[in-house]
């Protein structure tokens, strides 16, 4: 773990990696609404920093919070949850 006290991580699967160094991870939550107390599921997306290009479209992986790599990176990938088949 950092030193810079707790990151914040989450997994989601890769949708894109046809940046260099970079993927977009689509993560997902459910949220219950408020009136019609049905759960919703929520999608958004991230850039994460993938420093050696191993993370391929349709991999599970583990991302987590970092300081600002770019203008839209601040999640690095910490491990691949699991390949995609």
């Amino acid at each position: 773990m950092d030193s810079h006290g707790i990151r914040r991580t989450m997994q989601g699967v890769v949708v894109s990696n046809s940046m260099n160094k970079t993927v977009v991870v689509m993560t997902e939550r459910l949220v219950k609404h408020p009136k019609f107390q049905k759960f919703i599921r929520r999608r958004k997306k991230y850039h994460a920093h993938d420093e050696n290009n191993t993370c391929g479209v349709g991999d599970r992986v583990l991302i987590a919070e970092s300081r600002p790599l770019s203008r839209m990176k601040r999640w690095r990938v910490r491990t691949i949850v699991e390949k995609a088949k």
